[in-house]
């Protein structure tokens, strides 16, 4: 099991987020695998970024509804960088 670190940007997306009113449990579901080490299902289409965030990785909660995260293997550490739409983090 992985330990979860917050961004403070993902904790300020979080809160926009919830009083948006989008559906959180879909976001814990997917941080919840994570840190699991579990094997993400492909509809979550993870993928690694480029550029800037080199080395963070994104995945889909929704179509438009991202999550990007970047894995530490050695010190077995998850961390969240943000969440949002495409408009709010590009």
């Amino acid at each position: 099991m992985l330990k979860i670190k917050y961004h403070s940007s993902f904790k300020r997306d979080y809160k926009r987020l919830k009083k948006r009113g989008m559906n959180m449990d879909l976001l814990h579901e997917a941080i919840s695998l994570l840190a699991k080490n579990t094997p993400l299902p492909e509809h979550y289409r993870d993928h690694a970024l480029t550029g800037n965030l080199k080395g963070y990785r994104d995945l889909h909660i929704t179509p438009d509804w991202l999550l990007i995260y970047k894995i530490k293997r050695k010190e077995l550490i998850l961390i969240l960088s943000r969440t949002g739409s495409h408009s709010d983090l590009f």
